[in-house]
């Protein structure tokens, strides 16, 4: 028998009397392979998520509960050892590897071989399948006291909040956890959590005890990743004040590194998982989008992600499921809450109520992570998603479908593919995942990341560069950065701000800006503009931009959407009037949802390098408040800062008062939440407790001044 060509779903329907002697085999071959195999081998590591998913759903099969422990020892995934029925030796090794401090968390062998080489002082990058538990080592490292300042790079606000709720329930008393760009520390101890852009800015950093860098094949800029030069400028940044640094990533083959001697690593990587997933092969399905339905109207199936291309195909696709069948009964508040909410116009609301979700970038933060939330609690059984969801937040999937083989219309290459995959299953939940293809999957290839802060120098970007200490530059970096300086008339700090856009973009605003102000002085403003001083500004930006990755189709419609959002007295009456007054194709609904976000990031760095280039002539103009309301929708920045955290505007807006920051809001909500308040209704009520991490007896997660 080899384990390979094991049909395991055959063999759960086995009869009982012919059961135990299968499965002995079964564990005998494994016993075998262990001695003879790679001890990442997945086809043996596979054998132990599918015994432990099998042995308790059989009678027969409880005998083989001890020599089932005695294999996951063997194998090295300790964290499968049954301890009421294992021998002595092995409930001592998973006894060794169990963090109390962690919730009684037990690692495996390879968590082991990791945490040893950080714990010795050693720079790691480890490569890891998705199911690995990366992020439990951050954990790990936390718990044991020897860092005190931490640096966390996270690719998405999504992440950070997931990041956020895990370690403030394991840290609180320990940690200050930093996430905002409004906090400010105040003690040693202390978790910076952020984005590149967030963390690239900061100025209380100090001396870092360690970095950590998720998802670090970002790095590369052929991941073709706008946010790349950022990301590698942030992290240089951190590196430069760290003494120790660690990144996690999946399915990297091999890191580059060019220039030797500014930072030294061990390079791990690993197939070890801790699931087992099956994958079935539906590409020769005759109408593939009838398959798809006929697969999520399977309960078995549940809860399952559905990969598609871009949020107008989710939408789509999530809007052709609700009107086809009802996957749950649990959902119709929620929907209901969208209705009144945001817009009874919305199609997701009507997605919602019969148990589909979207989950891309598009979604008000708030409301993706209530969905997720509803999600793992299997509430709300499918989520249609893009990349934002697959790179990144957890989630407690038993099924991914991937349905397209594209992102932003460009075919997703082997590493995505196999990112994607490995969202499939989740240990303790799903020990066995299943995918589902409907194309055919990419070559397998190879995957090599090659960081640019990790390269030379002097043959990166431009918007690179100008990041670099003079420590780290040579003459002919310097004779750039110099070159640079006079074409755009900029500071070197300047020129830094001005990358974040991209150093081409400021050179066409610059000249556009010239242009213009040899013409009139319309940009020559301070405080908060007029709707004419708002366009005249908005025009400059959309010669270089188009105004559509604002979501407006003009100039003219951007500056009336500013309007309008300064206007309104609360964001709940911004979008049902804009929900009660849409004149365009539904499908354009969501266009409200990307320009909110570019309020946030996009539009204000464009009006502030709008404001420098004009200040080089007319010193009096200051956009400064403009910009920093504009980034919180002109509203208290608590409101925003509670939004990213899963406490939705609408309703954290009811109760917001003059001078609220972030603590005393998040308290007067908490309060509110465990009362009988009229202003919640009783699904408010449940998504505030949840958000705010409090249980329903009243007790309170105290981290950050919620108490």
């Amino acid at each position: 028998m080899t384990l390979v060509g094991i049909d395991w779903q055959e063999l759960k329907d086995t009869p009982g009397t012919e059961l135990l002697p299968r499965v002995f085999a079964i564990m005998r071959d494994a016993a075998v392979a262990v001695h003879a195999a790679e001890p990442d081998d997945p086809a043996l590591l596979q054998v132990i998520p599918r015994l432990a998913d099998l042995i308790p759903s059989r009678r027969e099969l409880t005998p083989l509960r001890e020599p089932f422990s005695a294999l996951a020892r063997a194998v090295g995934l300790w964290n499968y050892i049954d301890r009421e029925a294992a021998d002595d030796v092995d409930r001592l090794i998973a006894e060794a590897v169990t963090a109390p401090e962690l919730g009684g968390i037990t690692f495996h062998r390879e968590q082991i071989v990791a945490l040893n080489k950080l714990l010795s002082g050693e720079n790691l990058i480890l490569s890891a399948p998705t199911s690995f538990g990366k992020s439990l080592l951050i954990d790990a490292l936390l718990a044991t006291g020897k860092y005190g300042r931490v640096a966390i790079v996270l690719p998405t606000i999504a992440l950070l909040d997931e990041f956020r709720r895990r370690l403030r329930r394991r840290f609180s008393s320990r940690f200050e956890i930093l996430m905002h760009p409004t906090d400010v520390a105040a003690g040693r101890n202390v978790i910076f959590l952020g984005t590149q852009e967030r963390l690239i800015g900061r100025e209380d950093l100090g001396d870092l005890d360690l970095t950590v860098v998720d998802e670090f094949y970002k790095l590369d800029p052929r991941r073709r990743d706008e946010r790349h030069v950022t990301l590698n400028a942030a992290v240089y940044r951190l590196l430069r004040r760290s003494r120790q640094f660690f990144f996690l990533g999946p399915n990297i083959d091999n890191v580059q590194m060019n220039v030797e001697g500014r930072w030294s690593f061990q390079f791990l990587k690993t197939r070890f998982s801790t699931v087992a997933v099956d994958t079935f092969d539906l590409r020769q399905a005759a109408d593939k989008e009838a398959r798809l339905l006929d697969e999520l109207a399977e309960e078995r199936n549940w809860p399952a992600l559905v990969f598609v291309s871009s949020p107008d195909r989710a939408n789509r696709l999530a809007e052709s499921a609700s009107e086809q069948m009802a996957v749950s009964e649990n959902t119709t508040e929620f929907a209901e809450w969208l209705r009144e909410n945001v817009g009874s116009r919305w199609p997701l609301a009507k997605a919602v109520e019969y148990g589909f979700g979207v989950h891309h970038a598009r979604v008000p933060r708030a409301i993706a992570s209530h969905m997720v939330r509803m999600f793992n609690r299997s509430e709300l059984p499918v989520l249609f998603c893009t990349s934002t969801l697959i790179e990144g937040v957890n989630t407690a999937a038993r099924s991914v479908l991937i349905f397209d083989k594209k992102i932003s219309r460009q075919n997703y290459d082997f590493f995505t593919f196999a990112n994607i995959r490995g969202r499939a299953g989740r240990l303790g939940q799903h020990h066995v995942g299943q995918v589902y293809l409907f194309n055919e999957p990419p070559t397998a290839e190879e995957t090599e990341v090659s960081p640019t802060l990790f390269g030379d120098d002097e043959s990166a970007s431009d918007d690179y560069v100008v990041h670099l200490e003079d420590e780290d530059t040579t003459t002919a970096i310097d004779d750039r950065v110099t070159a640079l300086r006079q074409l755009l008339d900029l500071t070197k700090a300047e020129l830094r701000l001005a990358s974040a856009v991209g150093l081409d973009t400021a050179l066409a605003l610059k000249q556009h800006v010239d242009a213009s102000l040899r013409g009139r002085r319309a940009l020559v403003w301070s405080g908060l503009p007029d709707f004419n001083t708002t366009l005249a500004t908005l025009e400059v930006i959309c010669k270089v931009k188009n105004a559509r990755e604002f979501g407006a189709f003009s100039a003219k419609q951007l500056a009336f959407l500013i309007g309008s959002l300064r206007s309104h007295k609360s964001l709940k009456a911004f979008l049902i009037e804009r929900d009660q007054n849409l004149t365009s194709d539904i499908a354009t609904y969501d266009n409200v949802f990307k320009f909110l976000r570019a309020c946030e990031y996009g539009l204000p760095q464009l009006f502030a390098l709008v404001e420098i280039f004009v200040r080089k002539r007319f010193v009096i103009a200051d956009y400064s408040y403009f910009v920093r309301e504009m980034s919180r929708w002109f509203r208290n920045e608590a409101l925003r800062n509670l939004d990213e955290e899963g406490v939705p505007i609408q309703v954290s807006e009811r109760f917001v008062q003059p001078g609220d920051d972030r603590n005393s809001l998040a308290r007067r909500l908490a309060s509110v939440a465990l009362s009988n308040d009229e202003r919640l209704t009783p699904f408010e009520r449940e998504w505030l407790l949840a958000a705010l991490d409090i249980d329903r007896d009243g007790g309170v997660l105290a981290p950050n001044g919620i108490a």
